[in-house]
């Protein structure tokens, strides 16, 4: 769970998150979050916007309340451009589009959201970077901030996030489906290990301007996600 420092000032600190942490402590308190690690390491700590435990990326938390307030402001209007990349299942439609559907709590699944008319308004950009037939490497910028936004619209146009078990089918990625009939076990393994089980979603950039100096930020692609792109792309048609 090591996460690595991008940018810190005296405003606040920028960290490339590693997927499988909270970003913040969960109800229950009992699980690690990166803001616990950040209040031993500064102090007081005050929270921003958060992501996903299995999103990995890009976060950033503020160091006192003037900047705290300053960067809510911010990321609760549209003064920051957001993007991201994820793996999805399939190839959309088109190569290019937008997704306008308002997004709202799932009535019957706690924790789940779900596009409807009563929800509120949400906006995500979309992007095809490479398509593989089976999966699609793509760019996202969400130009709202609600709860499960990319996952929610990505299952809306029939494109859930790769292992997303909330919106997709929550399938992980294994050489054995991308080599087929040339895949073979070894003899001293029992089982298969996938190459990629966790949410394919990253948090890449983020560009903002405080108090007068322009900002732009980049988390880069963790390891999980790089491997697997290079199987994918190795194994393409």
């Amino acid at each position: 769970m090591r996460y690595e420092i991008i940018h810190e000032n005296d405003a606040f600190v920028a960290v490339n998150k590693p997927a499988g942490l909270l970003s913040v402590p969960d109800r229950a308190g009992q699980e690690l979050s990166l803001k616990q690690l950040l209040k031993e390491r500064y102090g007081n700590i005050f929270t921003v916007h958060r992501l996903d435990k299995d999103t990995s990326g890009i976060i950033i938390f503020a160091k006192d309340e003037i900047a705290h307030k300053a960067l809510s402001v911010k990321f609760e209007g549209r003064d920051i451009e957001k993007f991201y990349l994820g793996l999805v299942q399939g190839k959309p439609m088109n190569d290019k589009g937008t997704v306008d559907a308002a997004i709202t709590e799932h009535p019957g699944k706690q924790l789940k959201m779900m596009t409807h008319a009563s929800g509120k308004p949400s906006l995500t950009d979309y992007e095809l970077l490479e398509t593989f037939g089976t999966y699609s490497w793509m760019q996202f910028q969400i130009h709202t901030g609600r709860t499960h936004q990319i996952r929610v619209h990505m299952q809306y146009i029939g494109n859930p996030i790769v292992c997303d078990e909330l919106y997709g089918n929550g399938e992980p990625i294994r050489i054995s489906a991308l080599k087929g009939k040339k895949f073979k076990l070894s003899n001293d393994v029992l089982e298969e290990k996938p190459i990629l089980s966790r949410l394919a979603l990253h948090s890449w950039k983020l560009n903002f301007e405080l108090n007068g100096e322009q900002f732009n930020l980049e988390a880069e692609i963790p390891k999980d996600l790089r491997a697997t792109l290079q199987q994918l792309r190795k194994w393409k048609g």
